[in-house]
């Protein structure tokens, strides 16, 4: 489903710039983000199928990746291969800071895609932990990552500004589904002035230090700054 969408909105659309999330959780009935086995998941043999997913997109059209798994080395693994089949220009977005987050609940709800046993604290990032941030950031710049994001966003505006500090590569910031639902149940009720709130909370994210922020609110902030 993803290389056909991507190579139809390339045919389309030639000059957008396509990123695609490279993750096993929305094609596993267990959803967890790599290979499961006897209730463990399985580091390097999820990597193996990541390159290949990676390689699949790339030779659709996408113009970056962005593996959203947390697995260890696969940044390194994706542009190794990438490179050796010729997709030299196809670029790495890294989430690189990805917390093991409360605020993933409604993304989850909606593709059914929450794990079915445990969580995924084992591969994502212990939310009391900032250190371990430039750790992973450090590691993906390393294996050769283009971009590197923090997700969530809200609630780590910290480890935003604190990575912006440590490297001059480009910062995302991932404002993610919890958080573009609980301005929208707000507003629902007519607790908050929605657009105010959506362009403080971006500019939050902007002033931390985010070069680019991912938001479910994209198509209505380019409206408002029109």
């Amino acid at each position: 489903m993803v290389q056909k969408t991507v190579k139809a909105i390339k045919k389309e659309i030639p000059n957008l710039v396509v990123i695609t999330d490279v993750a096993l959780d929305p094609f596993s009935f267990y959803g967890h983000d790599g290979i499961v086995e006897d209730g463990k998941i399985l580091n390097d043999e999820t990597v193996a199928v990541l390159v290949k997913m990676a390689l699949s997109h790339a030779e659709a059209g996408a113009d970056f990746v962005a593996p959203s798994d947390m697995m260890d080395g696969r940044i390194g693994a994706i542009r190794k291969a990438l490179d050796a089949e010729g997709y030299i220009n196809v670029g790495i977005l890294a989430y690189s800071a990805k917390y093991a987050s409360g605020y993933y609940g409604p993304f989850r709800d909606a593709l059914d895609s929450a794990p079915k046993f445990g969580d995924k604290k084992t591969y994502q990032m212990d939310l009391a932990n900032a250190r371990e941030a430039i750790k992973e950031v450090a590691l993906d710049i390393a294996e050769g990552a283009d971009i590197v994001m923090v997700k969530p966003a809200l609630a780590y505006l910290d480890v935003i500004c604190q990575i912006k500090n440590y490297t001059n590569l480009p910062v995302a910031a991932y404002n993610v589904s919890g958080e573009y639902a609980m301005v929208k149940a707000a507003a629902q009720n007519g607790w908050i002035d929605e657009k105010k709130v959506i362009l403080e909370t971006l500019t939050s994210m902007k002033r931390a230090g985010a070069d680019l922020i991912l938001t479910y609110f994209a198509k209505e902030v380019a409206l408002m700054l029109q």
